[in-house]
């Protein structure tokens, strides 16, 4: 297998991993992470599925990339994006069925045993995912372009996209089914915790994952300075 091969496989366990642990968040039903808080308000004021609402709102995120950039966003660019995204959004779909032949949760223990899986298993997808590098989703995506556009450093821009999420998904669920919905207490230990276990997690094993990649320790580039959180995905 070569690198650009190892590279593809990496990248798609990755997402793999990342759309298992929102899975499993959705199955917590205590709130989703940032990333994901808008698909799945939408999800449950639309009643489509949780895949096709992370596909429309990727899309969204990528025409406010458009919109924000100061630099044109090629057309080869936009393409890729949004192969990402219906990537993203079968796999949705795929792992909340798999997480939905599981027993569900009954009680508040099993709730919070579900929330916490999901923030291991989004951050060794962000691990993955990361340590790819090939080309970032919509919503990692336009934090660069905030940061870019309003000369914010990368945290703050993070942060300030996040709210900005928060506060769409809280009015849209607010709005068709009178509730929080997608937004919980879910969603804060997504936010402050998956940071958290990544910056952990990155400098110990993305060295080994790369020297897979590459079979050689000089290529290996150790990014724990470059963490984002996600998470939303």
């Amino acid at each position: 297998m070569n690198i650009i091969s190892k590279r593809l496989t990496l990248y798609v366990i990755g997402l793999f991993l990342l759309s298992l642990g929102v899975s499993f968040s959705i199955q917590a039903n205590l709130g989703v992470s940032p990333v994901s808080s808008l698909a799945y308000a939408i999800s449950l004021t639309s009643g489509l599925t949780i895949g096709i609402t992370t596909i429309l709102a990727n899309i969204l995120f990528v025409f406010v990339q458009i919109l924000l950039s100061k630099r044109r966003i090629g057309i080869r660019e936009f393409l890729v994006q949004l192969s990402i995204v219906f990537l993203f959004g079968v796999f949705m779909d795929l792992t909340l069925a798999i997480v939905q032949l599981l027993p569900a949760p009954n009680t508040l223990m099993g709730r919070y045993l579900f929330l916490l899986i999901s923030l291991y298993i989004i951050s060794a997808g962000l691990l993955a995912y990361f340590s790819a590098k090939l080309p970032l989703m919509p919503y990692d995506a336009l934090t660069y372009v905030v940061s870019d556009r309003f000369n914010m450093k990368f945290g703050k821009a993070k942060i300030s996209s996040d709210l900005v999420n928060v506060a769409v998904a809280g009015i849209v669920c607010l709005v068709f089914i009178q509730s929080l919905g997608a937004i919980g207490i879910g969603t804060i230990l997504a936010a402050y915790f998956i940071g958290k276990i990544l910056g952990k997690i990155m400098p110990r094993f993305q060295p080994l994952l790369q020297s897979w990649v590459y079979k050689s320790k000089d290529d290996v580039i150790v990014e724990s300075e470059k963490i984002v959180e996600p998470v939303r995905q």
